[in-house]
């Protein structure tokens, strides 16, 4: 299908020329990663599907990439939170998953199209070598989890374990398990984390539960964002 004049994909073509000529400038403050304007704090984001890499924008940049379904090189990142109430892991299948801490989160990539899952620790969001079969058992126990959107939410897993007897999964923005992970690494402290952490983990899970709608009233369509 032919494409309107001075438009491309639907978005702008003004947009996307302030986009490709501007550059932050150097000032104080965070700007726009994209067109340089600046932006307060907090702030939007949105997700490189080819780098996986998280670009901090203004709003108009943000609501570019808000269409899910658009063929684009970027993704905004939608804000709703989901709790799986009847989330379940069956007996063994966290270490089935390989996952040497008590937490990970795991999200679809679009480009490489299968799910990647990565964890905290003392240099930061580790990958691991997700074995595709046991997360495939996961999914096929929850079937609820499809719900969250490639490349911008992601499925946040507290593994079973001495003060928490049964896992907890919540869905969440991509963004929001890299801020956790950067609290993390700030406080971690030997092989698990130590006590530090575990309060900071405590505190932050408490945190996303009050902003988190159960999954019955999860709501939006996957990818759904508040423009």
């Amino acid at each position: 299908m032919n494409e309107a004049p001075g438009n491309s994909g639907g978005i702008p073509l003004a947009l996307l020329r302030r986009i490709a000529t501007a550059r932050p400038a150097a000032a104080a403050g965070e700007r726009c990663e994209m067109c340089g304007e600046p932006i307060a704090d907090p702030h939007q984001h949105v997700v490189d599907i080819q780098s996986r890499a998280i670009m901090c924008t203004c709003r108009p940049c943000y609501l570019l990439f808000t269409d899910s379904t658009a063929h684009l090189r970027y993704r905004s990142v939608p804000e709703r939170c989901v709790f799986f109430a009847d989330f379940e892991l069956g007996p063994g299948q966290w270490d089935e998953l390989e996952i040497p801490v008590g937490l990970a989160f795991f999200f679809r990539s679009s480009t490489l199209e299968r799910t990647v899952a990565f964890y905290p620790g003392p240099a930061g969001a580790t990958e691991s070598e997700l074995p595709l079969a046991a997360w495939d058992s996961v999914l096929a126990r929850n079937p609820g989890l499809s719900l969250a959107a490639a490349d911008t939410e992601a499925l946040l897993i507290r593994g079973p374990g001495p003060d928490l007897p049964q896992a907890q999964c919540y869905l969440v923005p991509v963004d929001t398990c890299y801020e956790l992970v950067g609290r993390l690494r700030r406080v971690w402290r030997g092989f698990d984390g130590g006590t530090e952490a575990r309060a900071a983990l405590a505190g932050f899970f408490e945190q996303v539960a009050a902003r988190s709608s159960p999954a019955s009233a999860g709501g939006a369509a996957p990818g759904g964002s508040d423009d």
